[in-house]
């Protein structure tokens, strides 16, 4: 138990770092995601026993948030999402395997549909569908969740399931 009480503190460490830099930079550096990725996948191999669950679950959180960045970029002429979020994706997938990444990105998106429309309504603005808003803290709180969900709660990874 003890390797995964230290390995949540490094994962919500890092969460907390980088939903910080976003908020205020709109960046998501690679020196903290990229290894984030890194431990997620060791974690999830020496702790938990599930590596195939953790590699699906980093390759799909990347490649389904590149898929969507490249789709509105076609089909709007902007950018919707960074490569920083695809990557928080992926490090996502790693501590929590595939099984939660449509629970990380539901979390995420709704309260960040909740925080713009209540900053919205507290500066009795209309919301600017141009303006651009930080995802990053977004996502990380929804990894945070189901990686508590994950490590200390019923868990969706029974011994012998490990997608």
């Amino acid at each position: 138990m003890f390797v995964i009480h230290a390995a949540s503190l490094i994962l919500i460490s890092a969460l907390i770092a980088l939903a910080w830099i976003d908020f205020r930079t709109y960046r998501l550096p690679d020196p903290v995601t990229l290894p984030l990725i890194a431990v997620g996948l060791a974690v999830n191999a020496f702790a938990f026993n599930t590596p195939a669950a953790s590699v699906i679950g980093a390759a799909l959180g990347y490649g389904v948030f590149v898929a969507i960045e490249v789709g509105f970029r076609r089909l709007r002429g902007i950018h919707g999402l960074g490569r920083g979020d695809a990557k928080l994706l992926a490090a996502g997938g790693a501590w929590c395997g595939g099984w939660l990444l449509p629970g990380i990105v539901l979390i995420g998106a709704i309260s960040a549909l909740l925080f713009v429309m209540l900053s919205a309504l507290a500066q009795k603005k209309r919301i600017d569908d141009t303006q651009a808003h930080a995802f990053g803290p977004w996502l990380a709180l929804g990894i945070a969740l189901a990686w508590i969900y994950r490590a200390y709660g019923p868990g969706l990874y029974p011994p012998v399931f490990t997608f």
